[in-house]
């Protein structure tokens, strides 16, 4: 987490947070520019901090600056879909066989933020399904801070933004999607308790090749 100095940097953190968190992981920003003015004026902030947290995001791969155009989304490519899925299952793969030969599996949390899940509406709506994917970033989050490797976790949280918008994505493509979704989570949670890294890892490489063959077909 970046350290506050004053309210320059506060304002910064503000934007910075609010893009992340409500704007990018809106699909239908993909292949737009952003509005420096309008940003600041749902934020509540003056342009400059706007201007700070869209460098802070270049910095992390979410948005690119065009000379004399502004702030623009790129669009997610299939292969970067691939390349997101194959860094999660490395990443996701070694803390399940840490945790289960560590004795660290967080089944409590992670137990209840898919009960969460579980209990969420099967609507379209869009907050809805924002909801359900932040608690799918959660469910995954928890795995891996259990792995107690402060730099994978934060390795992991820096793919929130893509996360969050291949998963509302995926949902929206496939009927049916939320429970699967859920059971697919069931199986990972119920490998992990078992205590058998290798049907644990195999479920999590299963549930990632399901999201992507869905965004890679359509």
């Amino acid at each position: 987490m970046r350290k506050n100095s004053g309210p320059a940097s506060s304002g910064r953190e503000k934007a910075y947070a609010y893009l992340r968190e409500n704007v990018l992981i809106d699909p239908e920003v993909q292949g737009r520019f952003l509005n420096e003015q309008e940003l600041a004026a749902d934020i509540g902030v003056s342009r400059t901090p706007v201007r700070e947290a869209l460098l802070l995001l270049v910095a992390d791969g979410l948005v690119e600056l065009i000379p004399q155009r502004g702030a623009y989304v790129p669009l997610v490519t299939g292969r970067e879909v691939s390349e997101l899925m194959e860094l999660r299952g490395v990443l996701e793969r070694h803390a399940a066989g840490l945790v289960i030969a560590e004795g660290r599996v967080p089944a409590a949390e992670m137990r209840e933020t898919l009960a969460l899940q579980e209990a969420l509406p099967d609507t379209l709506e869009p907050e809805s399904a924002r909801e359900f994917i932040r608690l799918d970033t959660l469910f995954h989050q928890q795995l891996i801070d259990a792995a107690g490797n402060a730099l994978i976790s934060r390795t992991y949280s820096k793919l929130h933004v893509r996360q969050i918008l291949v998963g509302i994505s995926a949902l929206f493509r496939t009927a049916g999607r939320r429970h699967d979704v859920c059971a697919e989570h069931q199986g990972i949670l119920d490998a992990l308790v078992s205590g058998d890294a290798a049907r644990a890892q195999e479920a999590i490489d299963h549930h990632l090749a399901v999201t992507r063959d869905i965004l890679l077909r359509t």
